[in-house]
């Protein structure tokens, strides 16, 4: 096969997966928080449980019309939903889906590039805050900045006590080094990275740069039509990524019973459970203060991933 066909099908892969996965994500919170409150959610839109609910509600905010603040700053107004999502989906094409280097772009600094990746998502949340002119959407411009600046730092630690303890950044190495008992070491760093991850996303209960009870829809207030839509693709983009990556780092990625060949289904098997969970939260958990949520920060999450961090470096130098 020519290279260039190579190249054409591998990022055709990943807008495929880049379009469907956030949209499938979406639909099943739709229908998995209706279940959990007594309710049905969406029954209508294209039949079957309204299985094309997103999909009219695409629609809907393409026909909308496209409002700019008149006080805004424009251009970086403008700019913001594209700097929200184009990272995820830079991000999929490092992070693998199988063996064989199944995956868009493989790289020896993967899990550099994806975490790089994802903490772009600040300056998007900061641009929409600030640009807007708008006394809500500023503050909850400044909020995310705050969590996502405070988060990003026991997600790193805890990524990097993976990376330490299979002894590359490479995502497919990190997979291919995968054991079992990685799951009780290596314990304290998931639950870290995954409640992190959570907060640089903006889930609830992190979800207070949003907080549609003190700040009406927080950064996104100014928001309609089209660039509403790609906001809220990005944050159902970012579920699948974060999703993703605790799949490759903690969960074996592809590794499972079966044939190599189909090692893909594994991996979005797995991305799925940790979605339902994160979905779950939102039910779940009622949202946190700013205050308590820079507290789990500091005072929990980031001296737990430092000491997780020493004991992966104690264990690694042991066997050496």
């Amino acid at each position: 096969m020519p290279e260039w066909v190579e190249i054409l099908l591998r990022l055709g892969g990943v807008m495929a997966a880049f379009l469907i996965l956030p949209l499938v994500i979406g639909q099943t919170e739709h229908k998995l928080m209706a279940h959990m409150q007594g309710r049905l959610g969406p029954m209508h839109a294209g039949g079957f449980h309204g299985w094309a609910q997103l999909i009219a509600d695409g629609l809907k905010f393409v026909q909308k019309e496209d409002l700019v603040p008149a006080k805004s700053d424009q251009q970086v107004f403008k700019l913001a939903p594209a700097v929200a999502l184009i990272p995820y989906l830079l991000a999929l094409l490092f992070i693998p889906l199988g063996p064989n280097d199944l995956v868009g772009q493989a790289t020896d600094a993967g899990l550099f590039i994806v975490l790089a990746l994802i903490g772009i998502g600040v300056m998007a949340v900061l641009m929409a805050g600030w640009a807007s002119a708008n006394k809500y959407t500023l503050i909850g411009g400044l909020r995310a900045a705050a969590q996502l600046l405070a988060y990003e730092l026991p997600l790193v630690l805890a990524a990097a006590s993976v990376a330490m303890a299979a002894g590359t950044l490479s995502l497919s190495g990190i997979v291919e080094a995968w054991e079992p008992w990685w799951l009780i070491w290596q314990a304290p760093a998931a639950v870290i990275f995954f409640i992190a991850g959570m907060a640089e996303i903006r889930r609830p209960p992190f979800d207070s740069p949003v907080a549609d009870s003190e700040l009406v829809f927080g950064y996104l207030t100014e928001y309609s039509g089209l660039r509403f839509a790609l906001l809220l693709l990005a944050e159902y983009a970012g579920i699948v990524v974060i999703s993703a990556l605790t799949t490759v780092l903690f969960l074996g990625g592809w590794l499972g019973p079966g044939p190599d060949a189909l090692g893909w289904l594994w991996t979005l098997l797995k991305v799925g459970l940790v979605s339902m969970v994160v979905i779950w939260l939102r039910v779940a958990w009622p949202r946190l203060r700013v205050d308590q949520i820079q507290s789990l920060c500091w005072k929990g999450l980031v001296p737990l991933a430092l000491a997780q961090l020493v004991l992966t470096a104690t264990v690694k130098l042991a066997w050496l």
